[in-house]
């Protein structure tokens, strides 16, 4: 995939039976499927059942397989409550017999109520100043580690530019931070708010861990450490365009018992606060 196109392609479902649909799958460098990819495509499972133009606030989700790449996963959508204001639904993933995630997502009206939120930082570089993982790959590529170089070489429909570079070679320790800006690849100006919640969605679980390794970053790398999305919970707030820049805020504020636990905040440009993330992931060292 090089173009939003190709995303909004993958996001796109077969039907197979009432509140049944079926998934392709495609790789982002790692030998299962990326779990922003299950929890962009049960959301578009979700959205087919919801008809009265109540839009997505929230979702909570597990992983509980790790996805094969070859097999169509199935999404099944329980309708589990209409009421006034909010319609729940439940999504369970399959593949042949076994269950590799759920979801729970709400869908709320649109009603006018109070506002305020958290302000973006005025110091942060912008994506003008920075590099782009392609950026460093052309200039960097011949010193990065083999499986970092692999990653990076993949196509991808999203350009990300860290606000900060981690040198792969200089092991040390770092704040449990990382700020990256994001930007698709391809026409934006028409898609309904359903399907950029879901391609936001889908880019909400880039990133994410990282910042639960660096305070460990002198020992721990994606070389020796078993990394993977144990849950996911978002919360959607306002309406947003994708056809600039945004900002992906991250921190880690613990790991423990092989688990690291990371938070964000996803900004606009301008900043307005569109989306927070959270997260708990597997970072378990591998044992030689």
């Amino acid at each position: 995939m090089n173009s939003i196109e190709d995303l909004i392609a993958v996001l796109t479902l077969e039907k197979k039976a009432e509140n049944q649909y079926v998934g392709v799958s495609e790789t982002i460098g790692s030998p299962n499927v990326f779990g922003g990819q299950v929890l962009a495509q049960a959301l578009s499972a979700a959205n087919n059942s919801v008809s009265n133009h109540r839009v997505l606030h929230s979702l909570h989700a597990y992983f509980l397989e790790a996805g094969n790449l070859e097999i169509p996963i199935t999404y099944i959508v329980n309708n589990m409550r209409n009421g006034g204001s909010f319609s729940t639904r439940r999504v369970t993933a399959k593949q042949k017999d076994k269950t590799i995630f759920i979801l729970s997502a709400s869908f709320h009206k649109k009603e006018d109520g109070y506002e305020h939120q958290q302000a973006l930082e005025s110091n942060i570089k912008h994506p003008e100043e920075l590099l782009s993982w392609s950026d460093m790959l052309e200039q960097f590529g011949d010193f990065l580690p083999k499986k970092m170089k692999s990653f990076l070489e993949i196509e991808r429909p999203i350009e990300f530019k860290p606000t900060f570079i981690v040198n792969p070679l200089d092991l040390k320790d770092l704040p449990p931070f990382l700020d990256v800006w994001f930007r698709v690849k391809g026409k934006t100006t028409d898609l309904s708010i359903a399907l950029k919640q879901q391609i936001l969605t889908y880019i909400s679980d880039y990133n994410i861990l990282n910042a639960t390794l660096y305070p460990n970053a002198s020992k721990a790398n994606y070389g020796n450490t078993q990394i993977a999305s144990l849950d996911h919970s978002m919360w959607f707030f306002r309406e947003f365009d994708l056809d600039d820049w945004m900002l992906y805020k991250t921190e880690s504020p613990t790991a423990f018992g092989a688990r690291g636990f990371a938070r964000g905040n996803i900004y606009s440009r301008k900043g307005d606060l569109i989306a927070s993330v959270a997260q708990e992931g597997l970072i378990r060292p591998v044992k030689k």
